[in-house]
C-alpha cells in the first residue's frame, strides 16, 4: 500500500488524477490547485462544468486555506463530526479557482475520516478534490473494481483498498439561514441539530 501511496502523490504532482478510498465512497482526486489537473476531473467524470467540486483537506485547521468568512457553527460542528461524512459549504477564499466552485462563491469541504486521502493531502502539500469516483448520473462506487467498471482508464491510477461507510457524506451549507441541507447522507439532520444547538433546514 505504500507503494502506491508513494506512486498516487507522484501522480497528483504531476497534474493527474487518480481514485482512492475514503470514509464514505470512493473519491475522484486531483491537485485542487492545478487548473488542469481540475479540468480532467470534470472531462473524466462527464461533469457539467457549473457543477462544483468538493475539496478535501488533511485537517480541520486547513479550512481556513480556503475559505473566508468561517462562521462559528462550521468551527462547532467541525469539532464534533470531522472528520468524518460531514461536507460544509463556505464562502470560497479568493486564491480558489472559480473553476472548483463552478464560477460560484460557494465552496464544498470536508475532512475524511480515513488514511489513505490523508496521507495523499499531506504528501502533496494541498488539498484534493473529493468528488465521487463515478460517471456523473451513476451510482458511487465503493470498491476499486466498481470504479474501474465505470471509469476505466480515466484515471491514472485506482488505489485498492474499502470505503468502511458506503454512504455518501452529508452536505450541509452554512451560507443560507437557517443552515441548509442540501444533501442527507452519513449524518442525519437530526445529529446536527443537536451538535450546533441551531435548526437545520432538511430538504
Amino acid at each position: 500500500m505504500e507503494g502506491q501511496i508513494h506512486q498516487a502523490i507522484d501522480i497528483l504532482k504531476r497534474g493527474g488524477i487518480l481514485a482512492f478510498p475514503t470514509d464514505t465512497v470512493y473519491g475522484l482526486g486531483a491537485n485542487a490547485f492545478d487548473e488542469g489537473a481540475v479540468i480532467k476531473v470534470y472531462e473524466a467524470k462527464g461533469r457539467p462544468r457549473h457543477l462544483a467540486i468538493p475539496l478535501l483537506l488533511a485537517d480541520v485547521s486547513q479550512i481556513t486555506s480556503v475559505a473566508r468568512d468561517v462562521p462559528e457553527i462550521a468551527w462547532r460542528l467541525a469539532k464534533h463530526f470531522l472528520p468524518g461524512g460531514l461536507t460544509l459549504v463556505l464562502y470560497k477564499s479568493p486564491g480558489v479557482s472559480s473553476l472548483i466552485t463552478g464560477e460560484g462563491e460557494k465552496i464544498a469541504v470536508r475532512v475524511p475520516g480515513h488514511p489513505i486521502p490523508i496521507a495523499l493531502i499531506e504528501g502533496l502539500g494541498a488539498p484534493i478534490t473529493g468528488t465521487s469516483a463515478n460517471l456523473t448520473g451513476s451510482p458511487s462506487p465503493l470498491t476499486a473494481q466498481e470504479v474501474y467498471n465505470q471509469m476505466g482508464d480515466r484515471v491514472d491510477l485506482i488505489i485498492s483498498g474499502g470505503c468502511p461507510g458506503g454512504i455518501n457524506s452529508t452536505v450541509l451549507d452554512l451560507t443560507a439561514e437557517p443552515p441548509s441541507i442540501l444533501r442527507e447522507g452519513a449524518i442525519s439532520g437530526e445529529e446536527i441539530a443537536r451538535a450546533c444547538g441551531a435548526t437545520v433546514k432538511e430538504g
